[in-house]
């Protein structure tokens, strides 16, 4: 099996156990006199191989992405790491940019003559070429992480 098959195997079982969770929480309690739409003892049982197995697969791709190298010759767990820095950085100057600009949650209010103007502490367009930048260079290493995942075998 390939990374990428993992993964969207890994993504199916999170999923699988959010519904069985939603459903044991919905039949934990019922009426008396009435009877649960399904066997919380029994969804628990089922949950409880779901997360074994989701466990197992875990465990086969972080292996894999501390032993997988890139092109660029950073291993999986590096990129992945700095992916989620380039994301964290993007978002925080789109942030910045915003606020400095007076836009979205920053703006929308008219100042009056009579009270002191509010005043830009950033340069907006150089923090958005910044923004831009990183936003390049998550896109590429995206695209690195995608090849590999495709590529690499996973680890028993």
């Amino acid at each position: 099996m390939k990374l990428a098959e993992a993964l969207i195997n890994r993504a199916d079982l999170q999923k699988r156990v959010e519904q069985l969770r939603q459903r044991i929480v919905s039949n934990a309690r019922y009426q008396e006199g009435e009877e649960p739409g399904e066997d919380a003892g029994a969804l628990l049982t089922e949950i409880g191989g779901v997360l074994d197995a989701l466990e197992q697969l875990v465990v086969a791709v972080n292996l894999t992405n501390a032993s997988t190298i890139l092109d660029d010759g950073r291993t999986m767990t590096e990129a992945l790491a700095h992916r989620d820095v380039l994301r964290t950085r993007h978002a925080v100057l789109v942030a910045a940019a915003d606020a400095a600009a007076g836009a979205g949650e920053f703006g929308g209010y008219r100042q009056l003559r009579s009270e002191l103007r509010q005043i830009s502490a950033l340069p907006t367009a150089a923090v958005r070429s910044q923004a831009d930048d990183v936003a390049r260079r998550l896109r590429e290493l995206d695209v690195l992480i995608q090849q590999a995942n495709w590529e690499a075998d996973l680890a028993d």
